[in-house]
């Protein structure tokens, strides 16, 4: 699969070979599923509680005596079958966190990847450098390259003066070549990544 390489003002500078077993074949969202499901489980807070017999207040105290009163037996006013009594297994406090094998990781990005290859998303650029230290013309740049909506830039060592131009732009995420995950390929409408930096994944993933 080839695609464009275009510069900073969106014209056409050559040509990119996009690798065939990783681009083009058929795209497994099964993987994707797993490794976004996983990614938001491990961003779960899980501090959520409820107070056992243990924890609510009252008196530990037998109300009346086991046997002779008539009423039903009961050992203390905290019991779960009481009006404010504790709750039984109710949710603690916890990680929902878990690990995905390697490969599904390394599979579910490459899905994500071919997705975007496939649905031109994905926009290959020579370089992304800031002229000037403004917010305003690095924002020019990018509408001129078809940054629209959700975007995501990927490079391999983004320039200083470029990632402090773009972390006030609305809806953009800058993130380096060995953290970019299936999540935030598919969270967005369009991937602007450096040629560097596709060279780069397509090494790793490979």
């Amino acid at each position: 699969m080839k695609i464009n390489i275009v510069n900073a003002n969106n014209e056409s500078v050559g040509d990119f070979e996009l690798k065939d077993e990783l681009f083009g074949g058929r795209v497994n969202r099964d993987l994707i599923w797993e490794s976004v499901v996983q990614q938001n489980a491990a961003e779960r807070r899980g501090t959520h509680a409820t107070k056992t017999r243990a924890m609510v207040s009252g008196s530990g105290k037998k109300p009346w005596r086991q046997k002779g009163t008539g009423r039903a037996r009961v050992g203390e006013i905290r019991n779960p079958l009481w009006r404010k009594g504790g709750t039984v297994f109710g949710p603690q406090p916890r990680s929902y966190e878990f690990d995905l094998p390697k490969k599904v990781r390394r599979g579910a990005l490459v899905a994500a990847l071919a997705q975007k290859a496939q649905d031109g998303a994905l926009v290959i650029v020579d370089k992304l450098e800031a002229a000037e230290k403004k917010t305003k013309a690095t924002a020019a740049m990018l509408k001129k390259l078809g940054a629209t909506g959700k975007t995501l830039i990927i490079d391999v060592a983004p320039q200083e003066a470029f990632v402090l131009t773009t972390r006030n732009i609305a809806g953009l995420s800058l993130v380096a070549t060995n953290r970019v995950t299936a999540r935030d390929v598919m969270d967005t409408s369009k991937i602007i990544a450096t040629r560097e930096a596709i060279e780069k994944l397509q090494e790793s993933l490979a």
